[in-house]
C-alpha cells in the first residue's frame, strides 16, 4: 500500500455499531466491565482508548513502524524517551534544536544526572568524538530547527549500530510524508504532531513511533504510569489531518520552493536556510532521504539589525506572527524570542543563530499572494 492510501486509511475501519466511516470520538474516562478483569480490550482510558488506539495505529503505518505511541505534546513525548534512560547516561545531540527541547533537556534532566552534548553533526563523523561508556543515545532533528540544517539519518544509525545506542529522530519539520528515519536504521521517531501531523493549528499532540516491540513495551509502560496522554478529541483531530497530509506536504513544498527562491533573489536579503538549494551544506543528503524539500525556512536581511527584521516581522499580512509551524496557513517568527529563546544567546550565537534571523512557516496558500505579502513587508 503507498503512502497517500495509507494517510487515508491507515488505522481507520467504518465503526461496527453504526458503519460511520470517521473514527468516533469515544469521550469516556472509564469502561464498563462484565466481572472483575472481563471486559473487551478497555479498562481505564489512561491506559487504553479506542480513538487513540486508531491513532496509534495509523502513525505506526504511514512511518513504516510496528508501534505507534502517543502523548499530549511533541514535548511529552520527548519527556517519555528520556525516561528510557538511566542516571549517568549521555546523550549527543544536534546543536541546532528547537529551543523546548533543549531546554527539557538541560533544565530537566540534567537534573537527574543525564549529560547532554549538543554538536554540529552535518558530519556525522563528529559523533564518534564523543562517544565513550556512558553514551546511549545519540538524538537528531533533520532538517534542523530554524537553520534547516541537513543530517545523514543512515550514517547516524551506522554508527549507533556499531555502538549499541538508540538513535531517536525527530521528523517532525519533514514529516512521514517527506522522510521516514526507520527505513533508514534510525530506532525511534518523535513527533510533534501539532505542526504537520495535524496541520491545522488547532491541537496540540505528540507521538513516538518504533519498530521493536521491547522499546515499545517500554514506551507504553511510561505513557501509562507518567499519564501524559491525549485526549480522545486531539487524538480525532490528528487522525483527521493525516487524512490530507500528502497533498498538504504537496503544496508546502511547491510554495516552500517558490518562496525560498523569491528570497534568494530579493535585493534586501542576505542569507536563506533552505534544503533545496543545490549549493546547501548536505543538500545531496536531503536528496537521498527526503521526498522533497518542504515549507520550512529562515532567512536574514542585508542590513542585519534587529529594527530592520522586527519592521518585516510586523508588516506581513498572510504571514501571521506566531509561534508553531505545519499548519495549512503561513506563519513567521522570530527564533531568539520565541521559539529558540530558552537557549542561552551565546549558545544561539555560536551556533549560527543571530538574533535577526526570521523563520517562515509557509502555508498552502496561493504562492502569488504569498510572495507579494513578503515583497511588501521586506520593501
Amino acid at each position: 500500500m503507498k503512502l497517500g492510501t495509507k494517510l487515508i486509511h491507515a488505522g481507520v475501519a467504518p465503526d461496527p455499531s453504526t458503519g460511520a466511516i470517521m473514527t468516533p470520538i469515544y469521550q469516556t474516562s472509564t469502561y464498563v466491565q462484565s466481572a472483575p478483569g472481563q471486559h473487551k480490550g478497555y479498562e481505564y482510558a489512561r491506559t487504553q482508548n479506542p480513538t487513540r488506539d486508531a491513532l496509534q495505529q495509523a502513525l505506526a503505518a504511514i512511518e513504516n513502524g510496528n508501534y505507534g505511541i502517543c502523548f499530549g505534546s511533541g514535548l511529552a513525548a520527548t519527556d517519555a524517551i528520556m525516561k528510557l534512560l538511566n542516571p549517568g547516561d549521555e546523550i549527543i545531540v544536534s546543536s541546532d534544536l528547537y529551543g523546548g527541547t533543549y531546554r527539557i533537556f538541560t533544565k530537566v534532566f540534567a537534573r537527574y544526572g543525564l549529560k547532554f552534548h549538543f554538536i554540529d553533526m552535518q558530519d556525522a563523523g563528529n559523533i564518534n568524538k564523543y562517544l565513550n561508556a556512558q553514551t546511549k543515545m545519540i538524538w537528531i532533528e533533520t532538517p534542523t530547527n530554524p537553520l534547516m540544517k541537513v543530517i545523514d539519518i543512515a550514517a547516524c544509525a551506522q554508527i549507533a549500530q556499531q555502538h549499541n545506542l538508540l538513535l531517536s529522530v525527530d521528523n517532525t519539520f519533514a514529516s512521514p510524508y517527506l522522510q521516514q528515519p526507520l527505513d533508514l536504521g534510525a530506532h525511534i521517531v518523535v513527533h510533534s504532531a501539532t505542526k504537520y501531523l495535524g496541520g491545522h493549528s488547532d491541537v496540540v499532540h505528540g507521538a513516538v513511533v518504533v519498530k521493536d516491540e521491547a522499546l515499545a513495551q517500554q514506551l507504553y509502560f511510561i505513557q501509562n504510569s507518567c499519564g501524559a496522554v491525549p485526549g480522545p478529541q486531539d487524538c480525532f483531530l490528528v487522525l483527521r489531518g493525516l487524512k490530507t497530509l500528502h497533498v498538504r506536504m504537496q503544496r508546502h513544498c511547491e510554495n516552500g520552493a517558490a518562496v525560498a527562491n523569491f528570497l534568494r533573489r530579493h535585493a534586501k536579503v542576505d542569507k536563506v536556510y533552505w534544503c533545496g538549494f543545490e549549493d546547501h551544506p548536505n543538500h545531496h543528503v536531503a536528496k537521498q532521504q527526503m521526498r522533497g524539500f518542504g515549507g520550512m525556512m529562515s532567512f536574514t536581511l542585508k542590513n542585519d539589525s534587529m529594527e530592520a527584521a522586527m519592521k518585516v516581522l510586523s508588516s506581513t499580512h498572510l504571514f501571521s506572527l506566531a509561534e508553531s509551524l505545519g499548519g495549512v496557513e503561513s506563519l513567521i517568527g522570530h527564533p531568539a524570542s520565541m521559539t529558540h529563546a530558552s537557549i542561552p544567546r551565546e549558545e544561539r550565537l555560536q551556533n549560527g543563530l543571530v538574533d535577526s534571523l526570521i523563520r517562515l512557516s509557509v502555508g498552502i496558500e496561493d504562492v502569488d499572494d504569498l510572495l507579494a505579502d513578503l515583497d511588501n513587508a521586506i520593501t
